[in-house]
């Protein structure tokens, strides 16, 4: 039997464990509702103004209105679905690179995993002259991950190597994550007005580019990945007694690190190459699920992806209302919600070792 299961069997009838386990289910049961009310209040919100129950019957196309029909199934309803699919992607990648790497720092988008995607992506596109649309999209997606493996495997080397500490980690991706957006502004300067406009999606980030079958590819990607890491959770949470515990337990540490940060490099890299550069939602929802259900990833993994899910379809919602009917980029705001908390994380650690 898993050791991690063990514990959960002998540990089950002690009251203050019993009462953190119902308080998690609770958390989970709250985070899945404040995401169906944010997906209702983004249906609702827009410059096309419908009653509730029309937007309801809308998602069926049964809405009196045709008009009202065309705007939800074929402008709100996509955005909001790439929203969740794709904050849900970050959010449990971010989970997992700061469980192998044993980093609360981590994250797709502070290692510099986003932008050497973004970069991929940018390559493709500039240097490939591959379209965005049609048979392209695997290029492009293929271009993107490359370029997050180029920069998870300089992680992987100093981690090991270097034997660098968690912020020296964080730094390292700082200074990677400053070449790559370098070099995407040189592609930048280079191109044309056409692949200028869309190499700046990269920078902007956006919600609203997505066709149905993109989303179901995407949706298939951090579906399975997500399933992967919760038939994994049991390691991950040896992983939190050390890497030398973890192998006396009969873990492999060097192939789940390996695997699962090709999983997530995977993930990030295939959401980035259809929605652009979106930062820091790997960073936030994870310790956001984490001050209530603890370390635990039987927990931390579902209440990651519900929480990622719930701050990029937020994000979205700043971003359509704030100046509307000017839709500001989705990267822009991400950023302005995601580097104070980075900040913080980043100074509290710092004190702690002080």
């Amino acid at each position: 039997m898993n050791s991690g299961r063990f514990r959960w069997e002998r540990n089950k009838t002690d009251p203050a464990y019993y009462r953190k386990h119902v308080r998690s289910l609770v958390f989970l049961l709250f985070l899945a509702a404040l995401l169906v009310m944010s997906v209702l209040v983004s249906l609702w919100a827009g410059s096309y103004d419908t009653p509730t129950d029309q937007l309801i019957l809308g998602i069926f196309g049964l809405a009196e209105d045709e008009k009202i029909n065309i705007v939800v199934r074929n402008v709100r309803l996509p955005r909001i679905c790439t929203a969740v699919i794709a904050g849900a992607g970050l959010g449990v990648t971010g989970c997992i690179l700061q469980a192998v790497l044993h980093n609360p720092l981590a994250s797709a988008s502070t290692l510099g995993v986003s932008q050497g995607a973004g970069f991929g992506a940018a390559f493709a596109i500039m240097i490939l002259g591959i379209q965005a649309a049609g048979s392209g999209s695997f290029t492009i997606s293929a271009c993107a991950f490359a370029g997050s493996m180029a920069v998870a495997l300089v992680i992987l080397g100093l981690s090991r190597f270097c034997r660098i500490t968690p912020e020296t980690m964080v730094l390292a991706g700082v200074s990677i994550s400053a070449m790559f957006s370098g070099a995407t502004t040189l592609l930048q300067y280079f191109a044309d007005e056409t692949q200028l406009a869309t190499l700046l999606f990269w920078t902007f980030g956006d919600l609203g580019g997505t066709g149905w079958d993109e989303i179901r590819k995407m949706t298939l990607t951090v579906a399975l990945a997500t399933f992967w890491f919760l038939l994994h959770r049991w390691d991950f949470n040896a992983l939190l007694s050390g890497r030398e515990i973890a192998a006396s337990l009969g873990i492999n540490i060097r192939r789940l690190v390996l695997v699962n940060m090709l999983i997530c490099c995977y993930t990030a890299s295939s959401i980035i190459s259809k929605i652009g550069l979106v930062s820091f939602i790997g960073l936030i929802a994870p310790h956001m699920v984490r001050m209530v259900v603890g370390n635990n990833h039987i927990y931390l993994i579902p209440g990651s992806v519900l929480a990622g899910a719930s701050l990029l379809l937020f994000g979205d919602l700043l971003s359509r209302i704030l100046l509307s009917p000017v839709v500001l980029p989705i990267g822009a705001i991400t950023s302005f919600l995601g580097a104070p908390l980075f900040l913080y994380l980043l100074f509290k650690g710092r004190t702690k070792t002080c």
